[in-house]
């Protein structure tokens, strides 16, 4: 565990860095992030590098004990680059090129970008590749952001082209997959393939879905690109990125499959005022952000990533990027600190060092304000650093793995098909998946977020959210695994090209749940269907219904049902399926009674509270407004804290 900060040494003058650095020591800070955006000022004319100031920041934080994790610019390619090369820029679905003047102003399939992205990153690496302060790598800078991934440029498309041949072969193998019989929309070869943009009507869902792969595919190939550069230059230090919290638009699987480190951006107060919570949550988490976001952003990339995960950007005060952007409470950067060390964080690392009093980002708080004194979040950020220690001091184990027992599966192309064929304009994908994960969290389960391909031998309760396209052999794997399988709504909807199985849903499930969905209906927000489990236990349906035949298979058993009689929860042994989108307390009231069939046991913690356990700590995190006392821990040693966790406060113990 160890704490980090990002460092723009090329926004100050030169007599500040020695001093920063012996601050960030004093502080306790043992990394620091440089580089990402400087390709301006470390080539600032075409082949003429300035490698001077650079050479001089690295070594002033070097000699202060300080490791570096040294970033590729290419997030940001300087104006003169762009004048030379226009075709960087991307493409909008209007057809338009977005303009150089912020940053992210790139197309991955640029062959322009590329190369200048392949050059850029060989000398960089080349200087720096050795250097003995140089611990870390990160290529570019939060992937995708701004709505970048997709591009409709001319470069794309060529690409696009190239793709489709790869994955088709023949162009009739293409007409079947995607029924292009379906309003004369048959190709004779694969150059007549455009873009699916800008059409009268609906393009077509399979086209669509094949570009958002493609697309995922292009950011795959640029990382790779960097990575084999750095690894050839730099051996033996990891390679990290900085993924983005609940980003969903390229499968971040395939690109962490070619990295070390699988790092993201916590920012949970921005996140709140941006994503879908309704405005009374909005308002009670204000200040301190939903209990069970960060949290599952950490078990995300927790669960991609080959070496602890980092967070590389940890909000250490108000933003400026959010509609509204509240500063958090006292104790929060603390707590947050050590929520993601608890789910398994090698780094603490936040944004930035002192806040910048020009440009885009001047209203973004730091560790420092704009004249260089310490705002609170350095403060909390010390207290964190003398709380590692006194750990590390306890030999509590503390960088031990997170062991557990209960997966949820999360699927990027799930919520890609969902986008183009939602049926329900609020049938979104990443809220429903984020629901289920609250509901365990609050059961008080530690969780495993994974791909549907990863292996599930050790589970005992596996949490399906909808998964449209779900792998041939994954029902083997599940029942070979002996595990509780929980089943949202529409899952095995779908095949691979997006077509209805020919057996209709659940498609491959129907070895584990032999039934057919036969009818769907997305329901307005603003209507709800009764569902009734038993005399005790009764709760709402959301957003969408399956209505379900079961047929006469006596091991199919119906668990709930909807008012008029369908079926709203139907089992066999130990599969489950959801019919709907059941309101929270429902389904955290049926993850409890299967997640108790499944061995294990369910501690209700309510809204406020969370608890996470790695090595032989276990850590608990109050987000409420009151104080909280810890039962049923009678012998136990409290490495941070004590049995009474105050607002916003954290504890940590080993029982005896």
């Amino acid at each position: 565990m160890r704490l980090g900060v990002c460092y723009y040494p090329e926004h100050w003058p030169q007599s500040m860095w020695e001093d920063d650095a012996r601050r960030m020591k004093t502080l306790g800070i043992e990394q620091v992030r440089i580089g990402e955006f400087a390709w301006s000022r470390i080539e600032p004319a075409p082949g003429e590098y300035d490698w001077a100031w650079l050479d001089q920041a690295i070594d002033v934080l070097g000699n202060a004990g300080l490791k570096v994790v040294m970033c590729t610019p290419t997030a940001t390619p300087p104006k003169w680059l762009i004048d030379r090369h226009p075709d960087i820029l991307p493409v909008g679905a209007n057809g338009r090129p977005r303009a150089f003047g912020s940053r992210r102003h790139y197309d991955f399939s640029s062959p322009s970008y590329f190369e200048a992205s392949r050059t850029i990153c060989t000398a960089v690496a080349e200087r720096y590749g050795k250097h003995p302060a140089v611990a870390f790598w990160q290529t570019d800078n939060e992937y995708g952001c701004h709505n970048t991934v997709v591009s409709y440029s001319p470069a794309a498309l060529a690409r696009f082209r190239e793709w489709l041949k790869a994955r088709y072969q023949t162009i009739d193998a293409l007409n079947r997959a995607w029924g292009t019989v379906f309003w004369s929309m048959e190709y004779r070869s694969f150059d007549e393939i455009d873009a699916p943009v800008e059409t009268v009507t609906e393009a077509h869902p399979s086209h669509r879905l094949d570009y958002r792969r493609f697309a995922s595919d292009e950011v795959a190939r640029y990382n790779r690109m960097q990575v084999e550069i750095i690894r050839a230059r730099s051996p033996g230090r990891p390679v990290a990125h900085n993924f983005m919290q609940l980003f969903n638009e390229f499968d971040h699987y395939k690109v962490a499959a070619d990295l070390d480190v699988a790092t993201w951006d916590s920012y949970p107060l921005g996140a709140l005022d941006q994503q879908w919570f309704a405005p009374d949550l909005k308002a009670k988490w204000l200040r301190m952000g939903h209990p069970d976001f960060a949290s599952f952003n950490h078990d995300v990339y927790r669960g991609m990533s080959k070496l602890p995960f980092w967070v590389m950007e940890q909000q250490p005060g108000p933003v400026n990027w959010a509609d509204w952007n509240p500063a958090p409470l006292p104790g929060m950067v603390r707590l947050w600190s050590w929520e993601a060390f608890a789910h398994g964080a090698g780094c603490v690392s936040y944004f930035r060092w002192r806040q910048a009093p020009f440009a885009q980002e001047q209203m973004h708080a730091g560790l420092n304000t704009p004249d260089n004194r310490f705002d609170i979040g350095a403060h909390e950020a010390a207290r964190v650093a003398q709380e590692i220690r006194a750990v590390a001091a306890a030999n509590a184990d503390a960088d031990a793995a997170v062991r557990t027992k209960v997966a949820l599966v999360y699927d990027y192309e799930a919520k890609w098909l969902f986008e183009i064929h939602p049926q329900g304009a609020d049938f979104h994908y990443p809220r429903f998946a984020f629901e289920y994960y609250s509901a365990l969290r609050a059961l008080g389960f530690d969780v495993d977020v994974i791909p549907a391909n990863a292996p599930l031998d050790g589970y005992a309760l596996i949490v399906v959210p909808p998964l449209p396209v779900v792998p041939d052999d994954f029902a083997a794997r599940v029942e070979a695994s002996g595990a509780h399988v929980v089943f949202g709504p529409r899952s095995g909807s779908k095949t691979r090209d997006l077509r209805i199985p020919a057996q209709l849903p659940p498609g491959p499930l129907a070895a584990l749940l032999p039934m057919r969905v036969w009818r769907v209906e997305s329901l307005r927000p603003n209507v709800t269907e009764t569902v009734r489990v038993d005399a005790q236990t009764e709760g709402r349906g959301r957003h969408w219904r399956d209505l379900i035949e079961v047929g006469e298979d006596p091991s199919l058993e119906v668990s709930a049902r909807f008012a008029d009689g369908h079926p709203a929860y139907v089992r066999r042994g130990s599969a489950h399926y959801f019919a709907s989108v059941f309101d929270e307390r429902l389904t955290e009231q049926l993850f409890a009674r299967i997640a108790a069939e499944a061995g294990l046991t369910p501690r209700v913690l309510g809204d406020s509270v969370r608890v996470s356990r790695r090595g032989a700590l276990t850590y608990m995190f109050n987000y409420g407004e009151r104080a909280h006392g810890i039962d049923g821990v009678d012998a136990a040693d409290f490495v941070i804290g004590t049995r009474e966790i105050e607002p916003q406060g954290v504890a940590a113990y080993r029982t005896r």
